[in-house]
């Protein structure tokens, strides 16, 4: 009977341990590109080659919705926004079963002949999402129940206007305030209390742009840099102060990509023909440009910073360059034009034709380790794809996908 117990309980003991290593509920990627914001991952274990057919599919969920929003993941849950009838929704999900755990109305329809629904991810910050819609809706969620705690438009708070493909920014959250790229007169960048969405500061008069903040930590002082739709700005994240800008990277269209950050350094890139370059930011605050090259422009997929090189789509095609130089390493059409993140010494590439790829992140030349296709929706598969807790996490409009991308032991 002892022995009965024993053995019973071994087996309740490696189903758990079993169910725990597949679902990775602590697995942590909390805001758009990851927790430092840069589309690097610090997984480890991942495979170094994918099958023929890819790498095991875990789960696929419909419910997502119509839209762009990519994914937030923290505490169990996989957080994003898309469009139901005719209002957008953030949404939980189960990461273990890929069910759906809350769905909470926060905003209008925002609707566009290049695809309607939100384009923004969620940020989650301790026990609390901020969701930004493509109508400029912000919301603050409870993140356990999906209660709403506080929400504002802050395209009609702050008299700013709608661009052309809609709100497109993942809010960022420092310390204690909620920072967006409103788009109003004298409040281009606004700074909210997270607690409440009172107003802190605001700053600046530039339209918004497509691209999202991310904070800086230089000369003694917490930065942050936001690329509006007409130029980047380094500001005060105290008080919203101008510390300095940047406006050749500015294509006056769509200014997508997230500015990469390396010490006192910038890389600030757009697409239509435009380019990108690298600024130094000096002890006075003043940002010097180190060199300007067409050879890396970002469209709406921001690059990935890996030692010493960048790597990203420039238009259509993979590039690997310098970061410091603008040197190319190497270029390959690879997938086709898309989106890319970091993880184990690889970039995960996932173009907008539902092609993914795994690519070694090296300078010595283009290696590609496997590739397989989703199938795709009428429209582009813009979605950033998400590696964390062992996973790989896509998206195609209403349709979620979890592949098992482990080393078996």
């Amino acid at each position: 009977m002892k022995s009965m117990r024993m053995l019973l309980l071994a087996i309740v003991v490696l189903v758990g341990v079993g169910s725990q290593a597949m679902a990775q509920p602590g697995a942590n990627w909390p805001q758009w590109r990851g927790p430092n914001r840069d589309g690097v991952s610090k997984e480890t274990g991942l495979l170094k080659q994918w099958p023929a057919e890819g790498p095991p599919l875990v789960w696929k969920a419909a419910g997502a919705g119509r839209g762009y929003s990519s994914f937030a993941i923290s505490n169990g849950k996989l957080y994003t926004m898309g469009l139901r009838g005719d209002r957008e929704f953030v949404i939980a999900f189960d990461v273990a079963s890929g069910k759906e755990a809350w769905a909470t109305a926060h905003g209008s329809a925002f609707r566009n002949d290049r695809g309607d629904g939100p384009r923004g991810t969620p940020t989650v910050d301790g026990d609390r999402v901020y969701s930004l819609g493509g109508n400029g809706d912000l919301s603050c969620l409870d993140a356990r129940t999906g209660k709403i705690v506080w929400g504002k438009n802050v395209l009609k708070e702050f008299g700013g206007s709608n661009i052309t493909w809609g709100i497109s920014e993942s809010p960022l959250v420092i310390g204690n305030k909620v920072l967006v790229n409103a788009g109003g007169p004298g409040a281009s960048i606004v700074a909210l209390n997270k607690a409440d969405g009172s107003v802190i500061w605001k700053s600046q008069s530039d339209e918004a742009g497509y691209s999202s903040g991310i904070p800086m930590q230089i000369n003694g002082l917490t930065q942050v840099i936001f690329f509006t739709g007409e130029r980047a700005v380094g500001l005060d994240v105290k008080d919203g102060r101008l510390l300095w800008e940047y406006a050749r990277p500015s294509n006056r269209t769509a200014n997508a990509a997230t500015p990469i950050v390396k010490a006192n350094r910038v890389f600030i890139s757009s697409d239509y023909g435009t380019g990108g370059g690298v600024v130094e930011i000096k002890g006075d605050n003043k940002a010097e440009e180190i060199y300007f090259t067409k050879d890396m422009r970002n469209h709406h997929s921001s690059s990935v910073l890996i030692g010493d090189h960048l790597y990203g789509f420039s238009g259509s095609i993979l590039t690997a360059m310098k970061f410091d130089t603008g040197e190319i390493a190497w270029r390959d059409r690879s997938v086709g034009k898309g989106s890319l993140v970091y993880a184990d010494g690889h970039l995960y590439c996932f173009s907008e034709n539902g092609v993914v790829g795994l690519v070694e992140a090296t300078p010595a030349g283009y290696k590609e380790k496997g590739r397989f296709r989703i199938q795709q929706d009428s429209l582009p598969t813009w979605a950033h794809p998400v590696v964390v807790g062992g996973r790989l996490y896509l998206r195609d409009q209403d349709t979620i996908y979890a592949f098992d991308v482990r080393e078996k032991k």
